[in-house]
């Protein structure tokens, strides 16, 4: 599905520090075009998951500009950003932030539902997930009867349900065993290359990293490309 826009994302001299002072990064510049997946990789501490937060809206950068399929954070309400990240962004988070008392297939339908979509049209696509990260039949368990593996699986079930246009994955292989963690992972790539999706991996497997079309390293100097032995 071709997009009208150039990038899906664009990030511009974004700076961002860390209460007590310290600099996470600063000039970061980042653009993502439709149908692109970027690995994003770094030591520990230096603010990948809080660039990711940084992104989608969620934490306020101290200068610079990001605009998502031709939108611009800067202008944007609380209320109009909720609704940008319910539309527009999947985001995998590494807590997964799972629902207890919803079902496994109301967990995952939860975008469509607020997006006002049917709810039987949305439970059908949950359970169309379920059986793409490895869980079919699954819908009507509840979180508490999962491991922490299948709980990732529902998390990222529920970030690509509503087919955003910005995917953002925090470390989204980290619970999984490797022949799991290829399957999640040929997922993302179909979600970008069938609907012209654009995807941000955080991620510190090489595995992970080796489907991305580009490969960056995040430092306090910005963002800089790891080019493949």
């Amino acid at each position: 599905m071709p997009s009208p826009f150039k990038f899906a994302l664009a990030v511009s001299a974004l700076e961002k520090s860390v209460p007590g002072g310290r600099r996470l990064f600063t000039g970061l510049d980042l653009m993502i075009a439709p149908g692109e997946v970027v690995a994003i990789m770094g030591e520990s501490g230096v603010g990948k998951s809080t660039l990711l937060n940084v992104i989608a809206g969620l934490d306020t950068a101290d200068a610079g500009e990001i605009t998502i399929c031709g939108v611009g954070l800067r202008g944007l309400d609380d209320n109009a950003r909720t609704i940008l990240r319910r539309d527009g962004i999947g985001f995998v988070f590494q807590a997964f932030h799972v629902l207890p008392h919803l079902t496994l297939a109301q967990n995952i339908a939860l975008p469509l539902v607020l997006g006002h979509a049917r709810g039987g049209e949305a439970l059908d696509r949950a359970e169309e997930l379920l059986a793409k990260v490895g869980l079919p039949g699954r819908g009507a368990a509840f979180p508490a009867e999962l491991s922490g593996g299948e709980l990732q699986r529902i998390a990222i079930a529920r970030a690509l349900v509503h087919r955003p246009a910005l995917i953002l994955a925090d470390e989204p292989t980290g619970n999984l065993d490797p022949e799991t963690g290829d399957r999640i992972l040929d997922l993302f790539q179909a979600q970008v290359r069938d609907l012209g999706s654009a995807a941000v991996i955080v991620t510190h497997s090489d595995r992970a990293a080796a489907i991305a079309d580009r490969t960056l390293n995040l430092s306090a100097q910005g963002l800089t490309p790891i080019h493949a032995d």
